[in-house]
């Protein structure tokens, strides 16, 4: 092994994504050699991530940095970032709302927060956005509980449930709910088109537009979205516009390599009965609105936890796109229900309204995670010198 280091490191499912869970002594604290690091563990850039532990996946191509938190009013650092598989690069400009539920866990099975049954709180520094999330973990023999009775669409089986609380993350990048100024924007593309979006910062940035709009009914699976190569083309335009708008790029048309996780792009349609891309049903009573998702160039094959809590907020504000969308049931309740291509995801939301400023009083989502795998990975010295 003269030739390679190794490192500890575990493999998480943390909701409907996966990742790789390292303790932050384990790595390089320069920058630079940090990533160097972090792209040898994943096999990273090569599309398949042969060499490495990546998933080649959008979903599951992530990482979770933990420590001892910098900060009193927290328990543990998280740092998350968004391993690209296409260039060595590692984004860390935003967060992963389903990563961020194997973080409590993980603190709790490493040591890093005292395990209380029958539950603990864990006060979670999420270090990209400046942000606290609290986790409701379950504990069970000293351990984070691992079953129980939560089904999330999107993963087979049940798990123990964890309660994530989003509730400081309004202006999670830019520091405004409505980093335009405005609950919605016309945005006119290079074919002198314009198109009428809601921009949205609550756990991160949302560019929210009507599926019909773009010419679509709003339930259509990811590969009929990804299929059609010109709306794809236009929804990386309008998106890289918003972008530009809100200050995360210069240019527009760099936006898919200087900023591709965030914004997200939401495709919003109201409530309708459709099938899932493995095959259920999804009654139209079943939800109060549905999205269809862009994530780093992609269409999300689920729903993202971080765009579930910005959406969610969105629909709280009159006007918006997501609240015009919204059903009357969802205004007139503090809990949503957002179908999404794999099932339904819910969420709890409350928007307090001060003046000119907003507060999100609620945002709470369940959860479940697990620790797949504990261990070494070992990394060429002559690729990470």
């Amino acid at each position: 092994m003269e030739e390679m280091i190794s490192v500890k490191c575990s493999i998480v499912r943390g909701g409907t994504s996966k990742g790789i869970f390292i303790m932050e002594n384990e790595l390089p604290k320069d920058p630079e050699s940090r990533d160097k690091y972090i792209l040898e563990i994943f096999g990273s850039p090569d599309v398949r991530q042969i060499n490495g532990l990546g998933g080649a996946d959008v979903l599951t191509s992530k990482l979770a940095i933990i420590g001892p938190s910098s900060r009193a009013d927290a328990d543990v650092d998280y740092t998350f970032g968004q391993v690209s598989f296409v260039d060595a690069k590692v984004d860390y400009k935003s967060n992963c709302g389903n990563i961020s539920a194997g973080v409590g866990p993980y603190a709790i099975d490493h040591g890093l927060v005292k395990a209380v049954e029958p539950f603990t709180s864990v006060r979670i520094h999420q270090v990209n956005t400046g942000m606290v999330i609290v986790a409701r973990v379950a504990v069970k023999n000293g351990r984070a509980a691992v079953d129980g009775d939560l089904h999330i669409d999107g993963v087979p089986g049940l798990g123990s449930a964890i309660e994530l609380d989003f509730s400081d993350s309004v202006g999670s990048i830019t520091g405004s709910l409505l980093p335009t100024g405005n609950v919605t924007d016309m945005i006119t593309v290079s074919d002198n088109g314009s198109y009428q979006v809601s921009v949205v910062d609550a756990a991160i940035p949302t560019v929210f537009i009507r599926a019909g709009s773009l010419g679509l009914k709003g339930t259509e699976t990811p590969d009929e979205i990804e299929g059609n190569g010109k709306l794809m083309e236009l929804i990386e335009e309008i998106r890289g516009r918003c972008a530009e708008k809100i200050g995360l790029t210069d240019d527009w048309k760099l936006s898919a390599r200087e900023c591709p996780y965030a914004p997200f792009f939401s495709i919003v349609s109201e409530a309708e009965a459709y099938h899932t891309f493995d095959g259920k049903d999804v009654k139209k009573e079943d939800v109060d609105i549905v999205s269809r998702l862009l994530f780093m160039q992609k269409m999300h094959k689920t729903h993202p936890v971080t765009g579930t809590v910005c959406m969610s907020a969105a629909a709280r504000i009159p006007g918006s796109i997501v609240n015009q969308a919204l059903s009357g049931r969802g205004k007139e309740s503090r809990k949503i229900f957002i179908g999404h291509p794999a099932g339904v995801i819910p969420v709890v939301s409350e928007l307090e309204t001060d003046k000119a400023s907003y507060r999100l009083k609620t945002a709470a989502i369940l959860r479940t995670a697990r620790t797949i795998m504990d261990g070494q990975v070992y990394l060429r010295k002559s690729c990470i010198i």
